[in-house]
């Protein structure tokens, strides 16, 4: 990837012609974000004059030759982007959204590594390695003409384009090759990488691994496309680089709003990953016996007139429920919303719970354990309770991100 790159935080502003770190943000690519926007109904950035301002959603985006990298804060206790990106990092492997055990080697020494080139170097990866094994063939109908009668004569296509050719046939007939849906997908998957890869060492690994593949038919995926994917036992090996092919695929935005730029954003939902992070902990404390809970992810029950309610996590020990609402946000000098305590409430009644709590991560060491504050008792003889929690999200060192917080939570709750 292109050293041409900007880093910024979650809700953060960029403005045009400013320069950041020598980089600067020009008008033409505060158009293409906007037109980026429009296409995902706005939910990305809030567009500001002259200006894009960041929501929730992390990740990485190239457009123009320039990369945008927004990670994930809390506070500004810790201004090192590092420690963010190792932050994002951490999460989305341990999500299962990110599947690397480390950072490729080619990036020892570099001094900007991108989430978009750990996607990248993930998906060479498993390519190379299905190379490596073997690539499958699969049967599958090609309706053309032929020299020899094969499969089904097609009547109407014969009379139509072989008046003058006597010598061929127009059939639907079946074909046993390498150029099937899934190396079609992930030849449109190598196709982008490619493109967004020029300038660093992922190109030259790219087209070399292009020169291994089958010469495939060209197609355009789109989210039917890998519901058409077959399941079977042959395919099984590529689900990882079908998996990484679809998130490439329908995160690429060729031609935006027909103007002459492409776009690649990857973009994570802060919201639901630190969610998602502190269910996976949590069910990875739940293995120790000793602690004899169980956790479940966003239980439902009906409420009214087909509508579900659902906390985002449910904590079970013996006769006794806990409820964890989580919330990727700054906590400290504010309140709870409103709407935030009625949902807690009613989450409390249905479950019956002993203890629910608004679960916010903070980037302090002060805490060791969650600062749980009652704010309100909901009933004195059923002894339930609301709270307010932060966590820390690092270990001791205030860098690396913890992997104990389930236990620590798990602990407050049952202690």
């Amino acid at each position: 990837m292109k050293s041409n790159s900007i880093q910024v935080c979650e809700h953060q502003t960029l403005y045009v012609d400013e320069v950041y770190k020598d980089v600067k943000f020009e008008k033409r690519h505060y158009v293409s974000l906007s037109k980026l926007n429009i296409l995902h109904n706005d939910k990305y950035f809030d567009i500001r004059h002259n200006g894009i301002k960041f929501k929730q959603f992390v990740g990485v985006i190239q457009v123009d030759g320039l990369t945008i990298e927004i990670l994930p804060k809390i506070d500004n206790s810790n201004e090192d982007e590092n420690v963010w990106q190792g932050v994002l990092i951490e999460m989305l492997k341990v999500t299962k959204r990110l599947k690397v055990q480390k950072v490729g080697h080619a990036h020892v020494n570099k001094q900007n590594i991108h989430l978009l080139d750990i996607y990248f170097e993930w998906f060479l990866s498993e390519v190379q390695l299905l190379i490596h094994q073997g690539l499958i063939k699969q049967y599958y109908k090609e309706t053309g003409n032929v020299k020899a009668l094969k499969g089904k004569l097609e009547f109407a296509g014969h009379i139509q384009k072989n008046l003058v050719h006597k010598e061929r046939f127009y059939t639907t007939h079946q074909v046993y090759d390498k150029d099937h849906l899934v190396h079609q997908v992930l030849a449109q998957a190598l196709g982008i990488v490619e493109q967004f890869s020029k300038g660093n060492y992922l190109y030259s690994t790219c087209k070399s691994i292009q020169l291994d593949f089958p010469e495939v038919k060209a197609i355009k995926a789109n989210e039917a496309t890998f519901s058409k994917i077959p399941k079977s036992r042959k395919t099984a090996p590529y689900k990882t680089a079908l998996e990484i092919a679809r998130l490439i695929i329908l995160n690429f935005a060729p031609n935006v709003s027909t103007g002459k730029e492409n776009m690649l954003a990857l973009l994570f939902d802060m919201n639901s990953l630190w969610e998602e992070y502190v269910l996976v902990r949590l069910k990875q404390a739940a293995e120790n016996v000793v602690f004899n809970v169980e956790v479940h992810g966003q239980r439902s029950k009906p409420f009214w007139n087909g509508i579900n309610i659902r906390p985002d996590i449910v904590i079970k020990k013996g006769n006794e429920t806990f409820i964890i609402d989580t919330k990727w946000k700054n906590i400290n000098g504010s309140k709870p919303s409103t709407d935030d305590l009625r949902q807690m409430y009613v989450y409390n009644d249905y479950w019956k719970s002993t203890k629910a709590m608004l679960l916010y991560p903070s980037n302090t060491t002060l805490f060791n354990d969650v600062d749980f504050i009652s704010f309100n008792k909901i009933t004195e003889i059923a002894h339930h309770e609301c709270g307010l929690g932060k966590i820390s999200i690092f270990k001791s060192d205030g860098i690396t991100l913890s992997d104990k917080i389930g236990n620590e939570i798990i602990n407050w709750f049952t202690s």
